[in-house]
């Protein structure tokens, strides 16, 4: 059987920005990146000389700050929303499939689990 979809990633993104991506109207309107020095300085990023995971971008985490208020989002659920919504990712200038923000590990129990 022939794997099919409606339409592509592409055309996808496309179409979400023919009918008025608001989240393109935003970074169309602030420039980001003018932020970008005082949160480099404010969160204290060092030069990885240590070691380490690298950073998330912190003008893209700035902006899911943002989005994460305006939707009223746990942290949870913000990173189901940005893996979820593809133009979440965009305006985040996150990779599909790539890294998100980590959320702490959960212990879940089964209500009738036998020890």
């Amino acid at each position: 059987m022939e794997a099919w979809s409606l339409f592509g990633l592409s055309e996808h993104l496309e179409r979400l920005s023919k009918t008025g991506d608001p989240l393109e109207v935003l970074e169309a309107t602030v420039d980001f990146e003018h932020f970008r020095g005082w949160l480099v300085e404010g969160l204290g990023y060092g030069d990885g000389a240590r070691g380490g995971r690298p950073p998330f971008d912190p003008v893209s985490m700035f902006k899911a700050l943002i989005l994460q208020a305006q939707h009223n989002l746990s942290d949870a659920r913000m990173e189901f929303m940005i893996r979820d919504r593809l133009s979440w990712m965009r305006f985040l200038r996150f990779d599909l499939g790539g890294p998100t923000p980590d959320e702490p590990p959960r212990v879940c129990r089964r209500p009738f689990e036998l020890s």
